[in-house]
């Protein structure tokens, strides 16, 4: 082996070491992940109105009960007054714009709730006509949190809108994409709140 040929070896030596201790030490770190805004699916000038909990505090962090880990999490209590005239109808959403996805989480999309309604109850059985709609992880209904271990803190945005027609006239396994879309071509106004979860 000649000098030039000796010297090509101890760097591809030195080269296949440094590599083999990054990807161990990769292996050992938690994953970060950056960060893009993820577009509202609500105009900009649609209404708002007062949405409330008695089972979440506004950007604070959300009780165990409510977590969705085990798949057992209960849907909070949530209440909604000043909702604009013309009301037909609502939809209540619970969007995690923080997941790592690239596309944000939807654990709940419920939508054709009489304009009557002005609450849902803690774990709650949508009243008569209303749908609830397939979640990100693929079941029906509400999931809750479960943040990915190590992630940073995600927002937890619960929205009710209201809505100018009485049904969205869409069957329970439309994907989230056109359930959000169509939710946003009919709203008159919005509420949100948010809460957090982590770790």
């Amino acid at each position: 082996m000649n000098r030039i040929s000796r010297r090509l070896a101890v760097v591809l030596a030195a080269v296949l070491v440094f590599v083999g201790a990054a990807a161990g030490a990769s292996a050992a770190t938690v994953l970060h992940f950056g960060f893009q805004k993820v577009r509202s699916g609500l105009p900009s000038n649609v209404g708002h109105f007062k949405l409330t909990s008695t089972d979440l505090r506004a950007n604070r962090p959300i009780p165990a009960p409510f977590w969705g880990c085990d798949d057992a999490g209960l849907s909070p209590q949530l209440s909604w007054r000043g909702a604009p005239a013309g009301t037909k109808s609502f939809a209540v959403t619970l969007f995690d714009p923080d997941a790592p996805t690239g596309s944000g989480f939807w654990h709940w999309q419920a939508w054709d709730i009489p304009a009557s309604t002005t609450s849902l109850p803690t774990g709650a059985v949508l009243p008569a006509g209303a749908v609830n709609g397939t979640n990100d992880g693929g079941g029906t209904g509400y999931t809750g949190p479960c943040p990915p271990t190590g992630d940073i803190t995600h927002r937890y945005q619960f929205t009710v809108v209201a809505l100018s027609i009485p049904t969205l006239e869409l069957p329970a396994g439309t994907s989230q994409a056109v359930v959000g879309y169509v939710i946003g071509h009919n709203a008159l106004a919005s509420a949100t709140f948010t809460a957090t979860a982590q770790q």
